[in-house]
């Protein structure tokens, strides 16, 4: 591997999108396919033999699903997890967020967006397709709150309740920034404290959390 390069373990149980997936980033010169497998319980084999920095999952898979083994990659924080999804598996978003997913990208991306995808989750930012994000919204509008969730966010400040809303909403730092008029490099501190607070892994749970706190209502605004 090149200094600066990002590994890459791509999980698929079908030969011809794993080779195709492989070679759409391999042809990229900061990315680097290290292995693959064909079931999510060779994934997790090969992903602790291997040390990739980013695991391509497929969601349905023999042996073992995708689900579960990003629940034990991540549990082992071995890799960062970006699923693959189709139309007809957004009901397991949920799910693959719960145990750890830090983005999705449909199976029929174009290769830029391929790669894309892969150097944004390597660079721990969240990566949600905007026909993923509204099935997810969808499915708390269907579930029942857990309870009291509102005081999960009495530990912080107002202004990072600003910025846990925006992000809710799927801004970049960048756009949160411009929002709230405030620097990148505090959006970033503010994040990282509200994180802490709320016991939040990454962006893609403070996600999770704007919305399951009723900070954000589904469909109207924060």
């Amino acid at each position: 591997m090149s200094v600066g390069q990002t590994t890459v373990l791509v999980v698929d149980d079908q030969q011809l999108v794993r080779e195709g997936f492989a070679m759409i980033l391999d042809a990229q010169p900061d990315l680097e396919v290290v292995g693959t497998a064909a079931d999510g319980a060779e994934a997790v084999r090969e992903c602790a033999r291997l040390g990739p920095a980013v695991v391509l999952m497929d969601v349905r898979m023999p042996v073992m699903d995708g689900i579960e083994a990003t629940r034990r990659i991540c549990a082992a924080g071995a890799a960062k997890v970006l699923m693959l999804t189709t139309f007809d598996l957004d009901e397991y978003v949920y799910d693959a967020i719960r145990a750890g997913a830090s983005g999705f990208l449909l199976k029929d991306v174009p290769a830029a967006e391929l790669s894309h995808g892969v150097r944004a989750v390597a660079a721990g930012e969240t990566l949600l397709a905007p026909v993923i994000t509204r099935r997810l919204v969808e499915q708390f509008v269907q579930r029942p709150a857990p309870g009291r969730p509102a005081e999960r966010l009495a530990a912080l400040t107002p202004r990072e309740r600003d910025v846990l809303a925006a992000v809710g909403h799927g801004l970049s730092n960048a756009e949160v920034a411009a929002r709230l008029y405030l620097s990148e490099t505090t959006v970033k501190t503010h994040l990282g404290r509200i994180l802490a607070k709320l016991g939040l892994r990454d962006r893609v749970q403070a996600v999770v959390a704007a919305y399951e706190t009723g900070l954000i209502q589904p469909g109207g605004r924060g």
